[in-house]
């Protein structure tokens, strides 16, 4: 089984710490292919940074679906161009926010997700009413832009860290979602040090897609994912045609 992991931003060493959490999980048989997206932002914070990181995400997954991939992981918590990579794909693809909410759902009645800055509380807060667990879940924010997870002079962990504690007193969280692919190393850590389920998005959406592929399971083509009707694309989007793009 090929899992391909995309990591919409541009960052190379956001994308190794995401395959290194991704292979720590994946079953002996499951290989794991990483990818940088090759255009659009080094983080995603925010709406418009999210809308423009969405071309070069949908580039990965068609090449990777091309090359083999069973299966296709969103890794950035906004699930980034979800919809819009299940309508191109014929393989499942995986949004990490869902994975983890999912996934917390099932041992928590109430957890938090502890995600990076503000301006993503709000994106992230609707992704919870999507995903209908509204009634389970709060979303808070620690103030750390996403880039100083990758800096180990910034206090970056320490915010996280923080926020966490206030997570578990003041809203009486029983589990812990990290809210951003770039803590998917620090998953571990935090579960021994604060005693409660702490889950990272990237391995639980890992273990999704490995088990929609052994159940032979895919997205749905018909309705709301369907193909992409055939058109022209006009200006720097014309190589995102369909017919362009297809697999």
């Amino acid at each position: 089984m090929r899992i391909l992991i995309v990591n919409p931003n541009t960052t190379a060493s956001m994308t190794a710490t995401i395959a290194k959490a991704a292979s720590a999980v994946a079953a002996g048989p499951t290989e794991i292919l990483a990818a940088t997206s090759s255009m659009g932002p080094a983080s995603i914070e925010g709406y418009y940074d999210e809308a423009l990181a969405v071309p070069g995400l949908l580039q990965e997954i068609a090449h990777g679906e091309r090359n083999g991939a069973d299966a296709a992981i969103i890794a950035c918590f906004d699930d980034t161009g979800l919809d819009a990579a299940r309508a191109l794909a014929s393989i499942p693809v995986i949004g990490i926010c869902e994975a983890a909410l999912m996934t917390a759902a099932f041992i928590a009645q109430r957890f938090t997700v502890v995600t990076t800055m503000e301006r993503s509380r709000v994106p992230l807060e609707g992704l919870v009413q999507r995903y209908g667990m509204d009634g389970k879940a709060k979303v808070r924010a620690a103030d750390i832009p996403v880039l100083s997870l990758e800096d180990p002079a910034s206090d970056a962990t320490s915010k996280l860290r923080s926020e966490i504690a206030r997570a578990l007193s003041e809203d009486r969280a029983e589990a812990i979602v990290l809210g951003c692919a770039g803590m998917a190393d620090l998953a571990y850590e935090l579960r021994h040090e604060f005693g409660v389920p702490v889950i990272d998005g990237v391995a639980a959406a890992v273990k999704q897609a490995e088990a929609l592929v052994a159940l032979g399971l895919s997205t749905s083509k018909r309705g709301a994912y369907a193909y992409p009707l055939s058109k022209p694309y006009a200006g720097v989007l014309s190589s995102f045609a369909p017919a362009a793009l297809a697999l």
